[in-house]
């Protein structure tokens, strides 16, 4: 289902123009969404230029003075509830909806653009009716997105497009000047957030479960958190994130019926990638959770995360995190079924992972 608001609303012109050259197939009842993301990226392009006259100089100048904290996972693995919680501690900073959504000009036009219109968002995520609004906790990878298009995230553009956007998993496959773009819109996405705020980032995106080697080489030291779940229930629900996420920010009307097949594709390549590039991690810089004891007891499992990964600042954070986990005592996740087929091809394929993780058959 369409809306008249998604992530590509944030494109600036040229942008646009590298979504253009993936030969979108257009269609009538996509010409609306199109119109206004052409628009809109002439206003982005503008406003990119007012704020790069005012800050650039401060934003070159500038150095990343805190590594980040990456929350790590395949979607729709738990991510979202402890970067929900541990972006509750006032010790961290963190990249919110309209700084992903405006990622040239955030530091210029967040503090009068988006009081004037919060009205126009939706009022809950389409995937899991979790609260939406500018100042909730958003993916770092969406912001990157919409800035350079060096990411897999070019799936929600073109959902069944595969062949398009898989090799943005892997930074190998990068050409050394698509690196060169990721990793100056990714720096410097950083160091507006600590010109913003002065405090170590929290970043969450399943995306960065494959790039464990490249964040390495940036901040040697960076600290990791990796969420797990029984995979009947992570590949149920990252097909339903299909349904509704990625389409209601399609570029292009769905041509084919690959969402099981690339959903189990990403599946392998995210939990075989982990395995083969956790060891690179130092040992006090890695936490490993699953997601069934963070939802069970998510205050002991924020405050494990704590003490393993050596922050200090659990004291501090606890008042506020314990009421968020009292205020959502009664949220109830959506409840998927699986029907036979679908259970036969998870557990032919992933058998090796309910043993690696130990979950049941």
């Amino acid at each position: 289902m369409q809306t008249s608001f998604c992530m590509w609303h944030g494109l600036t012109f040229n942008g646009l123009c590298r979504v253009l050259r993936c030969q979108p197939r257009l269609a009538w009842s996509y010409l609306p969404r199109w119109f206004s993301i052409a628009a809109m990226s002439v206003v982005n392009s503008l406003e990119n230029v007012a704020e790069s006259a005012i800050n650039g100089r401060r934003i070159r100048n500038s150095s990343i003075r805190h590594p980040p904290l990456f929350i790590l996972g395949h979607w729709r693995s738990g991510t979202t509830l402890l970067h929900n919680l541990m972006a509750l501690d006032t010790s961290f900073s963190y990249l919110n909806l309209y700084q992903s959504m405006c990622p040239g000009h955030f530091l210029l036009t967040e503090p009068i653009v988006a009081p004037l219109t919060s009205w126009c968002l939706p009022k809950t995520r389409p995937m899991d009716n979790m609260p939406l609004g500018w100042n909730v906790p958003m993916e770092d990878e969406m912001a990157v997105a919409v800035d350079c298009c060096v990411s897999p995230y070019l799936m929600a553009a073109f959902q069944d497009r595969f062949e398009l956007y898989e090799r943005f998993l892997e930074p190998e496959r990068w050409t050394d000047k698509e690196m060169r773009r990721w990793e100056q819109s990714f720096l410097t996405l950083l160091k507006k957030l600590q010109l913003r705020d002065d405090k170590p980032v929290l970043l969450k995106s399943p995306t960065h479960t494959f790039r464990i080697p490249t964040l390495l080489n940036l901040f040697p030291e960076a600290k990791f958190i990796y969420l797990f779940r029984d995979p009947y229930a992570v590949i149920r629900s990252t097909l339903h994130l299909r349904r509704t996420m990625l389409a209601s920010n399609s570029l292009e009307p769905p041509h084919g019926q690959t969402a099981l097949k690339d959903t189990l594709e990403l599946y392998e390549r995210c939990i075989r990638r982990y395995e083969q590039t956790k060891q690179t991690i130092p040992a006090n810089q890695l936490c490993e959770m699953r997601f069934e004891d963070l939802e069970l007891d998510p205050l002991e499992q924020t405050r494990r995360v704590y003490e393993e990964l050596q922050l200090s600042t659990w004291d501090e954070a606890f008042p506020a995190i314990g009421e968020h986990v009292k205020s959502i005592r009664g949220y109830r996740k959506n409840d998927y079924t699986v029907d036979r087929e679908l259970k036969q091809q998870v557990l032919s394929r992933f058998e090796w992972v309910f043993e690696l993780y130990g979950y049941s058959q």
